[in-house]
């Protein structure tokens, strides 16, 4: 009976050593955390994700396990975002970022719809008429592209979009649709 009540509530020492630990944690990360950049979890690129849940995992392995202190966790923690930090900058070399980053998939084009991307990309046509009907859209005739954007989301031009503003299949708009930078007065 002794052993059972142990393995269910252990002992105080442990208990406690495992709350000051949690609670130290948590304010670390909370605090390394507040240096990073600010993403939304709408923003998350894939190795955004790994980051999170290695954060996550080094956190709660070290909470409760006897032998990792809180000081080899915040050396872990502290590797993990200074790497993640490394990731994001190598983005911006372009070379470098097809290697981090997915590929866009274009999954439409001219209200065709490419099913062999969609496989590619685990997307059934039920998924794609989804989010074209959360877009406006009732099906594909009238969308000009839809693309599996890096990030996961997918992005939809209408074929009003085609004439108005057209969009490069990488995503980006040519020199003249480019919104333009400087301040402008309103009149």
């Amino acid at each position: 009976m002794d052993r059972i009540v142990h393995v269910l509530f252990g002992d105080f020492p442990t208990v406690l050593d495992a709350v000051i630990k949690t609670s130290a944690l948590f304010v670390t990360a909370a605090l390394l955390f507040r240096f990073t950049e600010r993403r939304t979890l709408a923003e998350f690129a894939p190795f955004d994700w790994i980051a999170a849940v290695a954060a996550g995992a080094i956190v709660g392995r070290a909470a409760t396990a006897s032998d990792t202190s809180w000081l080899a966790a915040t050396a872990a923690l502290l590797c993990l975002l200074a790497t993640h930090a490394v990731l994001a900058r190598l983005r911006f070399v372009p070379l470098l970022q097809r290697l981090i980053d997915p590929p866009l998939h274009v999954l439409i084009r001219d209200g065709q719809v490419d099913r062999r991307a969609l496989r590619r990309c685990g997307l059934t046509v039920t998924d794609l008429d989804a989010v074209l009907r959360q877009h406006g859209h009732p099906d594909a005739a009238r969308v000009h592209l839809a693309i599996l954007e890096a990030k996961g989301a997918i992005s939809v031009l209408g074929a009003e979009t085609a004439t108005s503003c057209p969009a490069r299949v990488d995503g980006s708009l040519p020199a003249a649709a480019q919104p333009d930078s400087s301040p402008q007065e309103h009149q």
